[in-house]
């Protein structure tokens, strides 16, 4: 029997985000194939996991049209290195993590180079760009979906896709309350608000005051004792005031807080998973707004009412994502017996039961396996 070689692996992940999903397969797939090489458009989360990061990925990030076109040249100038990397035959296997955009250019130059492509947390084509779905599916050869709703969208459209679990439930257990605050700080009985601006630049700089300003108003009005803000290790937040910052890991945060102001994303997913009560705000370009505003198909954006398939949460998109209507809406969120409060947390244990079971890297790692071996 012949032994089959040490794979070489190329993983593309090409914001914060990805960083932390693409360094849980990493880890996996070094579990799987000591031996192999694997490479990265990443950051220092796959370093640490042990890819060799032949394209740092820092710079790249933009949501939006307006703002991706600064970013252009950046991304013109990596997918020509990638396209030269693909045809020279330089691996077996891409994984491509998100970031839709420039992720299914990499994809198409890997299947014209003959190699494989397994797509990692789907593009969000469901929510505004449904008819992208053509040439997403000639583009990759497996798609691995993080929310349950995904695999009966792309499975609508004729592309075979695997639900695979949201990776975030691989965290496992969240610190405790009482341990969050003893290491933060905070008396137990204080009422605390987390802010989580982003981790993007452009999305600090546009969510950072309405946050800020509606945190200090809350503050004013005596509705909480103390505000944390889950920073990022190179974010600007001017002005805080009373406000405090605490860069790096947000799980203490997350863990310590009683209700939340979250920009959309994941970090909704994310709080909760921590059973954090929330407000979701998001703001854009306004040609940005108005163009996703024609193209969307969805009724919510926050995924963790896209997941429950009702609004749990509210969201304070644009013009309303402002510090008076979303001091508004944190209100009765500060008040644990509030009807709101206990709505929402019903919801939130919705979406907990529907992220599925711990294990999302090792199943890709098992589609990945599946590919390497055709």
């Amino acid at each position: 029997m012949i032994a089959r070689r040490a794979p070489r692996i190329f993983i593309s992940a090409g914001e914060p985000s990805g960083d932390l999903h693409g360094a849980g397969v990493v880890r996996a797939l070094r579990d799987r194939y000591p031996d192999s090489v694997i490479e990265a458009l990443g950051g220092p989360l796959m370093a640490a996991a042990g890819a060799t990061i032949r394209y740092p990925m820092e710079g790249l990030a933009a949501f939006g049209v307006v703002e991706i076109v600064t970013k252009l040249a950046a991304h013109v100038r990596l997918l020509r290195a990638l396209r030269a990397d693909f045809r020279a035959g330089r691996y077996d296997l891409a994984i491509v993590i998100d970031y839709p955009g420039f992720h299914v250019r990499v994809a198409e130059a890997a299947r014209e180079a003959g190699i494989k492509v397994l797509y990692y947390i789907a593009p969000q084509l469901w929510a505004w760009r449904p008819g992208r779905a053509r040439r997403f599916a000639s583009a990759v050869d497996r798609l691995a979906v993080v929310l349950p709703f995904e695999q009966r969208f792309f499975g609508g459209l004729g592309l075979r896709s695997d639900y695979v679990g949201h990776p975030l439930v691989d965290r496992g257990a969240w610190p405790s309350r009482a341990a969050a605050r003893e290491q933060i700080g905070i008396r137990s009985e204080a009422r605390v608000l987390g802010l989580f601006p982003g981790s993007r630049h452009q999305e600090i700089r546009r969510l950072w005051r309405p946050f800020r300003d509606a945190a200090h108003q809350l503050l004013s009005e005596g509705r909480c004792d103390r505000v944390l803000v889950a920073g990022t290790p190179d974010g600007d937040y001017p002005d805080p005031g009373q406000l405090e910052l605490l860069r790096g890991d947000p799980i203490p945060v997350f863990a310590a807080a009683d209700a939340a102001l979250a920009k959309s994303g994941t970090t909704t997913l994310e709080a909760a998973l921590a059973d954090v009560p929330m407000v979701v705000a998001y703001k854009v370009h306004p040609l940005t707004w108005h163009m996703f505003q024609r193209l969307r198909t969805v009724q919510w954006v926050s995924l963790v009412n896209l997941v429950a398939e009702r609004e749990v949460v509210p969201e304070m998109l644009q013009d309303r994502a402002e510090a008076s209507p979303l001091a508004e809406a944190l209100r009765p969120l500060l008040d644990p017996r509030d009807p709101a409060t206990v709505a929402q947390r019903e919801g939130l244990a919705l979406v907990r039961e529907r992220l599925g079971e711990p294990g999302a890297t090792t199943r890709v790692v098992a589609l990945a396996d599946e590919l390497l071996g055709e």
